[in-house]
């Protein structure tokens, strides 16, 4: 595939109680977004760990673009700490290689059409400009991610079950 050919794929993690009626707003309008953009209906963003983002790179999505609520999350304390989150992921990319471009964290309201297609629109030029992510990169971004995650889990007694 030629890079004309190309088509950048963006994920959108909207949260339920304000970025996704947002985005559902925007087909309402009958206004158009690019097709290589995917929604993803969430509770709440900060609910995925940095594992997720770095996979998510790793299988071929070019930029994440995380519409959530702001300051105006019904969770308390859930901006806040996607605000770490994120800024944890940003730290491991930078160090890793991988462009932060390929990331955004943004406040969309319920009506704020506008700003989800300037959003959008804006990811998705961006992303032309950088060029596909580098999925091995990605990959072993993910793999130490893990490892550091799995270091960090208490380990079960030998016999011991784990009940779900």
């Amino acid at each position: 595939m030629t890079s004309a050919e190309w088509e950048p794929k963006i994920l959108v993690l909207a949260t339920v109680a304000c970025a996704y009626p947002g985005a559902d707003a925007v087909g309402k309008a009958h206004l158009e977004y690019p097709t290589n953009v995917s929604i993803l209906r969430v509770p709440s963003p900060v609910l995925f760990p940095e594992d997720f983002y770095l996979r998510a790179y790793s299988r071929g999505i070019d930029g994440v673009i995380i519409a959530a609520c702001g300051s105006d999350c019904p969770y308390q304390g859930a901006y806040p700490r996607l605000a770490r989150r994120v800024d944890r992921l940003v730290q491991k990319m930078k160090a890793g290689g991988l462009e932060i471009e390929r990331m955004r964290i943004t406040a969309i309201c319920t009506v704020c059409t506008k700003a989800f297609l300037n959003e959008v629109n804006q990811m998705n030029e961006k992303l032309r400009k950088i060029g596909p992510v580098n999925r091995s990169t990605a990959a072993t971004l993910w793999e130490n991610s893990r490892q550091e995650l799995l270091a960090g889990l208490p380990l079960l007694p030998e016999g011991a079950r784990l009940r779900l």
